[in-house]
């Protein structure tokens, strides 16, 4: 039988994942279909989208790790930090990724990769000088669950038409939607709207995925640690760490967001994590269960 703080699959997030994938693998067939009719070339289309897919697949994780200032540390250069990810992969039965540190003061980590064998956690020095070792342990091993559970590339590969798709419709805001006093504009137009609507598409159904994900990331920390009070505390010490932030800085890192622990901002319908109250309630149940069970 397995111990209580074992870590297990989200049944209810791959379900999640799957059925956000499939709606929007559809809306991105219908997409393709207008660019094809616009641009009179399935060859063309197919070599652009799928040279951009794969520049953003192979290398997303690696431009996303330099834009936050991180970078790869050694065992040498941060031993306590290598130490707590090797004892977390123990527990999480999972192989050990990359270890990076962003010298930033915002308290934050986040996870990135492709694969559990091609993924990287990076940890920032402003979280790792707030928290407590208990309370970043319970922090990285969000983050494990993150790459546990693959959501960090379905983020990746879903936001990648979306991202297309909001390039296309700013390109057409730009020459004015695409309107013309002859029929030559109609394509364009064409793609414009339907651009939109992909867009809008896209952005419910990652913005649902996303905000679900941390649930489940933060359930598999609590069990992998077997502590879901540490990062109860975690999120309450990032959350007033991060209002001492300048809003400069804040924004200048908004577009991490969604791979974040903790967001640089916070509610509303554009969020990308559940509210902190919401988070934290979760885990004072879970801590309640695990509790009964070892009494």
């Amino acid at each position: 039988m397995p111990r209580p703080t074992s870590f297990g699959k989200d049944t209810g997030l791959q379900i999640r994942m799957a059925t956000t994938m499939f709606l929007l693998g559809a809306v991105y067939v219908a997409l393709g279909v207008v660019l094809v009719l616009t641009l009179q070339s399935a060859i063309f289309m197919i070599v652009i989208l799928g040279g951009l897919a794969a520049l953003q697949f192979f290398t997303s994780d690696k431009l996303a790790l330099a834009a936050m200032g991180g970078r790869v540390v050694t065992p040498q250069e941060a031993p306590q930090l290598h130490a707590m990810i090797d004892r977390l992969c123990v527990q999480a039965d999972l192989p050990k990724p990359k270890v990076a540190v962003a010298n930033i003061a915002m308290p934050n980590a986040f996870a990135l990769g492709r694969s559990p064998k091609n993924a990287t956690v990076c940890a920032t020095t402003g979280i790792m000088e707030l928290l407590t070792p208990a309370e970043l342990e319970g922090v990285m091993a969000h983050e494990l669950s993150h790459i546990a559970n693959r959501d960090v590339m379905i983020m990746t590969v879903a936001s990648f038409f979306a991202t297309i798709a909001a390039y296309i419709v700013q390109f057409g805001f730009f020459f004015g939607g695409g309107s013309s006093d002859d029929e030559d504009g109609l394509p364009f137009l064409v793609l414009f709207l339907a651009s939109m609507v992909v867009y809008a598409i896209s952005f419910v159904l990652i913005q649902t995925l996303s905000r679900y994900r941390e649930f489940a990331a933060d359930r598999g920390a609590a069990l992998i640690t077997g502590r879901p009070s540490a990062l109860s505390s975690a999120l309450y010490k990032i959350s007033s760490g991060m209002a001492q932030i300048p809003k400069q800085d804040l924004r200048s890192a908004s577009e991490m967001n969604a791979f974040f622990i903790f967001p640089t901002s916070i509610g509303g319908l554009f969020a990308t994590h559940p509210p902190m109250e919401k988070r934290i309630e979760a885990l004072s149940r879970l801590e309640a269960q695990l509790q009964g069970q070892r009494v």
